[in-house]
């Protein structure tokens, strides 16, 4: 099994292939957001990897969100490029997910989840908004996506009761702000494309696949478009 990940929802940008559990071939930045000019190569470099190795993708598996709009728009595009040129089923892979699993497989819980801890991803959404949701070890929903403005009583409920790991650019900024003892942060963490691998496997697994036509990232919010506050103050002036 060869699968095509692409992961453009921040400022990072990445494209791996994986070949059964192991990652063959990768190319990153975290130099962004430069998604629109470093995309396109990237996937064509992997491409180039997989027809000299014989490892053509069977599915490409794209991060869905929630997260930057228009990192997914470029993704989710290219996705559905590379889907329809080789003919390929389409997956779209649940981004807040796929932090947890940056976590769940790197050595930053080394010891494992201790009994009833939950996972908290956050993706930035500025100020002191961000995309979050809670996840059990198994990454079975706690509770659902959505976007939360972070204040010092955030899940406190929840911390009474939960050790709760917080990870991803939103939980960086977030950690003066919660202070309850069984909020733990693991600084540092960013989804990357071969953090898709195990959700990937899983769904091809069980043959979940997306209709590449009309498949549409999950944007959590609407996109609203603004000006530069100079422009603003001559529109307001004329």
């Amino acid at each position: 099994m060869n699968i095509l990940l692409m992961e453009t929802s921040a400022k990072a940008c990445s494209v791996a292939l994986c070949h059964d559990f192991n990652i063959e071939f990768k190319r990153e930045t975290t130099e962004g957001p430069n998604h629109a000019s470093v995309l396109g190569q990237y996937v064509e470099d992997t491409l180039q990897f997989a027809r000299e190795n014989d490892m053509m993708p069977d599915a490409v598996a794209v991060s869905a969100g929630p997260g930057s709009y228009t990192g997914l728009r470029i993704g989710v595009s290219e996705a559905k490029g590379v889907a329809f040129g080789l003919q390929i089923p389409l997956m779209g892979i649940q981004t807040l997910q796929a932090l947890c699993c940056h976590v769940m497989f790197s050595p930053l819980l080394a010891d494992g989840m201790p009994e009833g801890g939950l996972y908290c991803p956050m993706i930035d959404a500025r100020r002191m908004e961000v995309y979050t949701a809670l996840y059990d070890a198994a990454l079975n929903e706690v509770q659902p996506v959505s976007a939360q403005v972070i204040g010092p009583d955030y899940l406190h409920d929840m911390l009474e009761e939960h050790d709760i790991y917080f990870c991803g650019d939103g939980a960086d900024k977030c950690q003066e702000v919660i202070k309850h003892p069984h909020a733990h942060f693991i600084p540092g963490v960013r989804v990357m494309a071969s953090d898709l691998m195990a959700l990937a496997i899983k769904q091809f697994n069980q043959g979940k696949f997306d209709d590449t036509a009309y498949f549409v990232p999950f944007y959590l919010k609407d996109f609203v478009a603004s000006l530069p506050k100079n422009q603003l103050e001559q529109l307001a002036n004329q």
